[in-house]
């Protein structure tokens, strides 16, 4: 693991790593900000996942977290958002491929021997922050547009890793959109069965726990009526009794500028649960 950036901010150090990753047999690079701390504390951390055609940069140095992050003393871990490399498969088109990752893991060739972004997150990645960063094993999950599904699905099929969820402008029923039938087409083939297992709004109904989830959304998001339909999430999470908070905010769109007006108050939504 090398150290490739690093920058004080906000009385912690925000830095950029590479290493090689077993699980995606390839480099990767993820970004982590720790906050101001005791010698020994051990302090919570809240991963973030980015969307489309990301990096770990994206986050780092548009949404204005640190500074939310080192008034609740916790670390914030933002990873890639695909394996990358000559060697990785990808595609001409910015919704497949390197930078679509879509936080699953591929069955389908040629992407199955390198996408397996499910497991990166949820156990490599982890495992790395807590071995080497003065990290707990309380972990909570959010992110963005690509990375809402990825924070939501994650956080539906893997109970009792997270403490809290949320998102902005999440693809919450991929299974119904454009993004989400050409990417799980792509990755996860033709079995029907597959994709609803990564569709958040299908796994509502079987969900074995009922972390409350907030998700922030713009009403002037020009993806908001092809590719999110936060609605059909809602109502059925109101249907099965899941505990969600939509909120719609007025005349946001669905960039940094909507996500650094709102980053406080989800870094405080999970600080909450992380420290109960």
């Amino acid at each position: 693991m090398e150290c490739i950036e690093q920058h004080a901010s906000f009385g912690g150090t925000q830095r950029v790593y590479r290493h090689s990753s077993q699980t995606l047999s390839c480099d990767m690079s993820f970004a982590v900000f720790v906050p101001e701390h005791e010698d020994g504390a051990r302090l919570p951390v809240i991963y973030w996942l980015s969307g489309l055609t990301c990096t770990e940069q994206n986050f780092i140095t548009k949404a204005g977290a640190q500074r939310y992050a080192a008034e609740h003393g916790v670390i914030l871990v933002a990873s890639d958002t695909s394996p990358r490399g000559d060697d990785v498969a990808n595609d001409e088109a910015y919704d497949l491929g390197q930078g679509a990752g879509f936080y699953l893991n591929a069955t389908e060739e040629p992407w199955a021997p390198h996408f397996r972004m499910e497991d990166y997150v949820t156990k490599e990645l982890p495992a790395l922050i807590e071995a080497n960063f003065p990290a707990s094993d309380k972990r909570s999950i959010m992110g963005h547009s690509m990375g809402g599904h990825g924070a939501l699905t994650l956080a539906l099929r893997h109970p009792g890793v997270y403490k809290a969820v949320s998102a902005f402008s999440p693809i919450v029923a991929p299974t119904k959109v454009p993004w989400g039938e050409k990417a799980f087409s792509a990755y996860l083939g033709a079995n029907l069965d597959a994709w609803r297992a990564h569709d958040a709004t299908a796994l509502l109904a079987k969900a074995e726990e009922r972390l409350p989830i907030l998700i922030d959304q713009g009403d002037a998001d020009e993806f908001l009526a092809g590719q999110l339909k936060p609605e059909l999430f809602v109502e059925e999470a109101n249907r099965v009794g899941h505990p969600v908070v939509l909120r719609m905010q007025k005349g946001h769109d669905h960039s940094y500028y909507f996500i650094a007006s709102f980053i406080g108050e989800h870094i405080a939504h999970h600080a909450a649960a992380l420290k109960a």
